[in-house]
């Protein structure tokens, strides 16, 4: 049992992780399906309340704690890599394949040990650790782009590198986005390291709310005050809040067909258990989830690639957990933990059969697609459990889990957002639960089909696919072992009368409003377009604003003229001779004036300080 407790949750991954390059295709396949399975064994034995604490000069880093909270986190990320590596078992041996397989197991790891640490700090590693190997899911297609059959002959040189450059420039968004996080976070905590003396990862509140408690803090300054925003703003950018949310729907469609899947599974559930962890009662969060579950419905309906409708998918049902962590009540956290787990499989689900179209067909464009029914009726077959999950619909996951947070949402009386959430479920429903099987597997057929002789997905796909399937709709007929790993023992029954025909009601007005529009001609058509959604302000924004203020200048340059021109000159040549030999600054300084001069500044940094 020591032997147990000397690492963390997650290590075995990250570090088994780095011999996958080293063996022959066989034996890479079975130590990748072995490693999950190791981990997930290792975390299980660690007895209840296990810790793992270093000492780093005067503060106490814990590694390791275990609880339920950190147990059920742990407990579904291990079971999304293991259907992660089965989904991605027909993978070969060359270098293109084998930076995908290690980055990927490497970032479950990381966020494994993520959801173990107890203190901001070791969180601070695990968190970067995520950023810094997903990013590789995400460029790994640089060296192993898909095409359809026949595409890449086609495609001229000028096309082919648009296409790369798109996918890199998504990619460097992705990880500037992911690191500023990660110094937010560090930020935070050495904030809240000044102002508590210690980095544990407790319960915190936000200065100015009902929440915040300032009898944690040893001293109570501007410091302290902004270290829970430094660290609620690094969880809000890894949770995809409003307007922080460009990242996701900006990279995970450009994933190869594989790595969108683990991308899918990790980071933003990630922020949910930090959310929970950290800010379980804010109620903050109600407001901005439910802002998170109804926007996304928007969107979602008139974008053209299918796995970027998935991406704001997730983001709606990850607003249904940020409510949840809000409302802060157990039976809320329990829907939050409750729904995440849930979340994993169906959505990992989804994009699992998306990808085996786009490895079949080329593409996930809904304006491409349909009847593919015909040619892959079990991923049909798997994408529909799917969906009906997400939906919500009774006998699925989703149904069991989401209406724990409708219920703690009505019994805490927050109408307005009881009423947004079902407004959510609905258009849930429309664009993951109708859009996505209907127009990729069951309309108008677009000729792809026919046109490349589309095969059933791999076997190994099938396989991972009818795993999460199977859960999908064993979660939702017997829930009692996933109610059973909660951090919280609430009695709750989701199949009560009420419930169902709510819910039932919901899904058929859903079902009939899509019926009704679609017959009508009046659903936003498939169209070969791009929306950009917040992307707007740093993609065609920004550089607007760049070129304006550079022809204003360069406008004021031409009025000033010669004396303009003058001034410049001027004032390079007084900062040659300050800073050049022998000016006052160019040449070393004697010891004793660089101390003196090192003296005041320190002085002057001190009273700041002490003010």
């Amino acid at each position: 049992m020591d032997l147990l407790q000397a690492f963390p949750p997650g290590l075995i991954l990250v570090v088994g992780a780095l011999l996958v390059p080293l063996l022959s295709l066989q034996l890479r396949r079975a130590w990748m399906l072995l490693l999950p399975l190791l981990s997930l064994l290792h975390m299980w034995l660690l007895p209840e309340s296990a810790s793992l604490t270093w000492q780093l000069g005067g503060a106490t880093l814990e590694w390791m704690r275990v609880d339920g909270l950190s147990r059920i986190f742990g407990t579904v990320f291990h079971l999304a890599a293991l259907l992660s590596v089965v989904y991605a078992l027909h993978l070969g041996r060359g270098f293109k394949h084998t930076i995908e397989q290690t980055a990927a197991l490497m970032y479950a790891g990381c966020a494994i040990g993520a959801a173990f640490s107890g203190d901001l700090l070791s969180l601070f590693v695990w968190w970067e650790g995520t950023a810094l190997t997903s990013v590789f899911l995400i460029w790994c297609r640089l060296v192993q782009p898909w095409h359809r059959p026949g595409e890449a002959e086609e495609r001229t040189a000028a096309e082919t590198e648009k296409l790369r450059r798109h996918v890199r420039d998504a990619g460097m968004r992705y990880l500037v986005i992911q690191v500023l996080s990660g110094m937010l976070l560090l930020t935070g905590a050495a904030f809240w390291y000044h102002g508590t003396g210690s980095f544990d990862f407790v319960r915190m509140g936000l200065p100015g709310t009902a929440a915040f408690d300032a009898s944690q803090f040893i001293r109570v300054d501007w410091a302290s005050m902004a270290a829970p925003w430094f660290v609620f703003a690094a969880f809000g950018i890894k949770a995809a809040f409003p307007f922080l949310h460009g990242w996701l729907k900006n990279a995970y469609p450009e994933g190869t067909v594989t790595s969108t899947v683990w991308l899918s599974a990790f980071t933003t559930k990630l922020a949910i258990y930090a959310l929970a962890r950290g800010f379980a009662g804010n109620e903050i969060l109600i407001p901005i989830g439910a802002a998170m579950t109804a926007f996304p419905v928007f969107y979602a309906v008139i974008v053209n690639d299918l796995r970027r409708v998935l991406s704001y998918s997730l983001n709606n049902q990850l607003g249904f957990m940020v409510v949840g962590v809000g409302i802060g009540t157990e039976l809320a956290i329990n829907g939050a933990a409750a729904h995440a787990f849930a979340h994993i499989i169906y959505k990992g689900l989804l994009f699992m059969s998306m990808g085996a179209v786009l490895y079949r067909v080329g593409t996930t464009k809904g304006s491409e697609l349909g009847g593919l029914y015909k040619r892959m009726p079990i991923t049909t077959l798997f994408c529909v459990v799917g969906a009906m999950a997400i939906s919500a619909f009774p006998l699925f996951s989703g149904f069991v889990t989401k209406s724990m947070i409708l219920t703690a949402a009505a019994d805490g009386h927050y109408t307005i957002t009881f009423l947004v959430l079902l407004f959510a479920s609905a258009g849930v429903l429309d664009h993951s639960g109708i859009k996505v099987p209907y127009f990729a597997f069951f309309a108008h057929d677009q000729g792809l089909g026919r046109k490349h002789e589309v095969k059933e997905a791999p076997l190994n796909m099938l396989i991972a696919m009818g795993v999460a399937a199977a859960l999908c709709i064993g979660i939702g007929v017997f829930p009692a072992p996933l109610y059973a790993l909660l951090p919280y023992d609430v009695p709750y029954s989701a199949y009560d009368p009420t419930h169902i025909v709510t819910q039932l009601q919901l899904l058929l007005c859903s079902i009939g409003a899509f019926v009704f529009l679609n017959k009508m001609g009046w659903y936003p058509p498939e169209l070969p377009s791009v929306n950009l959604d917040v992307d707007w302000f740093w993609r065609r924004g920004g550089p607007r604003l760049v070129g304006f203020f550079s022809r204003s200048l360069g406008k004021t340059r031409a009025l000033l003229g010669d004396d303009a021109e003058g001034t410049r000159v001027g004032a390079l040549a007084h900062a040659r001779r300050v800073f050049s030999p022998p000016g006052l600054l160019g040449e070393p300084w004697p010891t004793g004036s660089a101390a003196l001069w090192a003296a005041v500044l320190l002085g002057v940094m001190l009273v700041l300080g002490l003010g």
